[in-house]
């Protein structure tokens, strides 16, 4: 169940990264990139990988958080069958 779990967090992070990636260097040049008014000390390769790691963690978080609510917005019933939203009232019946 935890490894189902994390791969459901990981594969769309990684997807979501694999995408960023893609945008965001098709328009800026690793070289170019200046932190402090100072250029960036790194290669293009390091440049390529420090942002794919970053962009991978924040959609991770993304992803994380999405499934965080979804575990925490429904409530099992004895049957094992997910109930209404938490905080709604269940019909009378």
């Amino acid at each position: 169940m935890r490894a189902a779990l994390l791969m459901t967090i990981a594969w769309p992070a990684f997807l979501a990264a694999c995408g960023l990636q893609l945008l965001v260097f098709a328009f800026v040049d690793p070289l170019e990139l200046q932190w402090a008014g100072q250029p960036l000390a790194w290669s293009r390769q390091a440049v390529y990988t420090g942002a794919f790691f970053l962009f991978w963690a924040a959609a991770a978080v993304s992803s994380a958080l999405t499934a965080l609510l979804g575990l925490r917005s429904t409530k099992p019933q004895a049957n094992g069958v997910p109930g209404p939203p938490a905080g709604e009232r269940e019909p009378r019946g």
